[in-house]
Formats: structure tokens, C-alpha cells, sequence
């Protein structure tokens, strides 16, 4: 499977009488989007609103972020299941709008959704400080249930940012990336010197308002299962997650998962990727056993001698991540976990809530509970009256002054486990 990504770079996003691209300035026309996405019975209103890096601008509680994505050639259609039809992508050719974010905002679901601080400290901890924004606040109907708001809220974004993209497909690509995934007997035989890796992708899938689709099935219901890694760079993988924004991996990191892009990067080179198991999180015991057991024994099918494990979320998905590592490890499989740490905000308390001897190599996002002052800003877009209860607030997180006081937990990717975020280390 080979898939071209045409990136177009945009720089600006403005409204205006039609939606188009003007060199690197996307012009929006917002009458109509809004028109399209009220086609949902279940949204009573929607509002839409731009930043832009550096303003004076915080957005809060933001659910999802998407990277406006379309098909240009090639089966399928981007995020299958919601927007196209449930066929196979990853291959073709995918128009890219890159450097700017769709982020669905308001009072949406729940009060654990994220900030996004377009500039100050906090800007600091999020890379959607970083990319033109267009904030998508949405307002469902009073009367509809929870689960069909989180359902039209997560359409809406989707249908907003496969919006934007499809008006642009006449404009020409700044760059164009390529990436193949082969076929096993290929790939299985390829670089023989270098050892094979695989990546085992864990997917937030606790219940309601905890949840990843692929392919528009709750990733709850499947077994652990090969996907290539094209197919998640098209939208095969959608967030539906509601959990602490710190480390969720909301779509745009699904659709940019840097873990994927380095290993890519790596191909050839000192290792030999060999492919992408997806498993889930589930909350029972037998579902972790079986789920464990399951995608280690994909991977030994795959005769890979090391596998880069990744978490979704924190506690219960702890004993998740441990399974696969201490199976895999038996297996005789090297593994690298990817994870974040709750550990109090002093950096004290035992930062997972399970452990292994066999996890010693493990890399970290960060410490979701250290706090974080953030300033007044002149706009928020949203709904600043959850302050005190969004995930990583507390009573009297919202100040006199409009400022904030919170743990790193509420500001979206700021832990990141697949490694979009903006924290790090360096030995000197």
C-alpha cells in the first residue's frame, strides 16, 4: 500500500464570501459550513472562531483537534465510516492542510476536555499553540442524550475539516511525502541484517465517552488485529475519547502519530518495520488477558525481535500496557514502552499504577500532575465556567482575574504518550 500525502501549507485562516485558498490564507465561508453542520437534528447552534499563534486567545474545553484531510485519488474516502464509506484506505493520493487544526469546542459532553492557550505559559505545553485554528463551538439540543451529543459533536469535526480540505483540491501541493507499507512476504524479507520491529498501538476503549473507532467500530468490540500504517495517516482511527486532555490522542495525533513517522524514518536504516497491531484498553480482566495475549501473538507471527509499545490514558490502561510488556518480553520480544506519569505534583507518588520488572526501557511524556499558573487572556472561545471542573482543575482553579490555576492534566497533548507534545529532556 503507497500513499501519497499532498500537503498544502496554511499560514492564515480568515472568513469570507467563499472557502478557498489564497496562497497560504484559507478563506472560510462560514454561513455555509455552519449550514452543513446544522444538518445534524441534534445541534440546536454552532459558532465558529479563528486563532492564531501568538493571540491573546484561550479555547477551552476543546474535544477533538483534526487536521483538515480529503482524498485526491485512490480508494475510499478519509475518515471511512463517518465521512466516506467503510472501504479500505491507505493507498492513493490524501490532501493535507497543514499547519492548521479544526478544534471542536463548547459545553459539550463532559467537563473533561482540554485547554488550548494560544499564547503565554500554557502555550507552551501544547502544540495547537502552534497551528491556525478554526474553533468549531458547538451546542447541542437540551434534550438529546449524552452519548448522541459526544456523537454529533465528534461528526461535526470530522465533517468540518473533510470540508475545508475538499475546497482546496484544485490548489497545487507545497510538498508531497510518500509512504509504502509492503506486503508481509515483502516486507518479512527485506532488510535481513537489521532487526524487525513492530509497534503495538493501544486504543482508549473503557466504555462510553472512553472510546477510539476504527473503521467506525468501537475499538471495544475487536480483537487486536494488523493495520497498516497508511490506513491511520487516511482516518481509519477516530478519537472519541472525553478523558483528561493531557494524553488522549485526539485525531490529529492519530492521523500524525510520531511514533509511526520515526520508525518510518528509521526503515532501512537500523531497523526493519515490519507493521502496526492495534489492541485495545478494555476495563475486565479477561478482556486485558485476551487482548494481551492476542497482539503479542501477532507479533511473534511476525518474527519480530522488538516492539514499541504505546499507552492511551493512565491508570486502569497501566495494567494494559504492563500485559503487553511482561507477554512480549516472555516471548522473547525486546520491548520500549511510551507512556506519561501521575505522580503527584511534587513528582513523589509512584508514577503508574502497575509495574514490571520487564519494563526497563520506558519513555516518558511528562508528569500530568505538576500545576501550571495561566494568565488571563482577552478571548476565550468556548466555555471558561468549567474551569473548576475539568479534568486537571480543582475548586478555585478559575480566579477573579480570569486566570487559571490547573495540573498539566487539562491542557490538551501536554503528556502526550505517542509523543506530540512539546516536553522533553536532554543530557548534557
Amino acid at each position: 500500500m503507497k500513499l501519497e500525502l499532498h500537503k498544502i501549507h496554511v499560514s492564515q485562516l480568515r472568513f469570507g464570501p467563499s472557502t478557498g485558498l489564497e496562497g497560504s490564507c484559507l478563506t472560510i465561508n462560514a454561513e455555509e459550513l455552519r449550514a452543513l453542520l446544522l444538518e445534524d437534528s441534534h445541534l440546536a447552534d454552532v459558532e465558529l472562531d479563528i486563532a492564531h499563534p501568538g493571540d491573546s486567545v484561550r479555547i477551552m474545553p476543546v474535544k477533538d483537534a483534526i487536521e483538515p484531510r480529503c482524498k485526491l485519488e485512490g480508494p475510499g474516502e478519509v475518515f471511512p465510516g463517518f465521512i466516506g464509506p467503510v472501504e479500505t484506505v491507505g493507498e492513493g493520493k490524501t490532501l493535507v492542510l497543514e499547519g492548521m487544526c479544526v478544534l471542536t469546542t463548547g459545553r459539550l459532553v463532559a467537563a473533561q476536555e482540554g485547554i488550548v492557550d494560544m499564547s503565554g505559559p500554557g502555550a507552551d505545553y501544547t502544540p495547537f499553540s502552534r497551528t491556525c485554528n478554526l474553533a468549531v463551538v458547538l451546542h447541542p439540543r437540551e434534550d438529546v442524550k449524552l452519548h448522541e451529543a459526544e456523537h454529533a459533536c465528534r461528526i461535526a469535526g470530522l465533517k468540518a475539516a473533510h470540508y475545508l480540505a475538499a475546497h482546496c483540491k484544485d490548489h497545487a501541493a507545497d510538498t508531497v511525502e510518500s509512504y509504502e507499507a509492503p506486503s508481509l512476504r515483502e516486507g518479512l524479507g527485506a532488510h535481513g541484517a537489521l532487526p524487525r520491529v513492530a509497534y503495538i498501538y493501544m486504543l482508549q476503549s473503557q466504555g462510553l465517552l472512553h472510546d477510539t473507532w476504527v473503521y467506525g467500530v468501537d475499538a471495544k468490540r475487536i480483537l487486536p488485529t494488523l493495520i497498516s500504517p497508511t490506513e491511520i495517516m487516511d482516518g481509519a482511527i477516530i478519537s472519541g475519547n472525553c478523558v483528561s486532555a493531557c494524553d488522549k490522542n485526539n485525531t490529529y495525533v492519530h492521523l500524525n502519530n510520531p511514533i509511526i513517522r520515526a520508525l518510518y524514518d528509521r526503515h532501512g536504516k537500523d531497523l526493519n518495520f515490519v507493521g502496526v497491531v492495534i489492541t485495545n484498553e478494555n476495563v475486565t480482566l479477561a478482556d486485558k488477558q485476551r487482548s494481551s495475549s492476542y497482539a503479542v501473538k501477532l507479533a511473534s507471527m511476525l518474527g519480530v525481535d522488538a516492539v514499541v509499545i504505546s499507552e492511551e490514558g493512565f491508570g486502569n490502561p497501566d495494567a494494559d500496557l504492563v500485559l503487553n510488556c511482561v507477554k512480549a518480553e516472555k516471548a522473547g520480544i525486546r520491548t520500549v514502552l511510551v507512556t506519561d506519569e501521575f505522580a503527584g505534583a511534587n513528582g513523589a507518588s509512584q508514577s503508574l499504577a502497575d509495574s514490571c520488572v520487564e519494563g526497563d526501557a520506558c519513555v516518558t511524556g511528562g508528569n500530568a500532575n505538576a500545576t501550571i499558573l495561566l494568565p488571563p487572556m482577552q478571548k476565550v472561545i468556548g466555555d471558561i465556567g468549567q474551569a473548576d471542573v475539568i479534568a486537571g482543575g480543582f475548586f478555585g482553579s478559575l480566579k477573579p482575574d480570569g486566570s487559571l490555576e490547573v495540573e498539566l492534566q487539562a491542557i490538551m497533548a501536554a503528556t502526550n504518550e505517542l509523543g506530540f507534545n512539546r516536553l522533553g529532556a536532554y543530557t548534557i
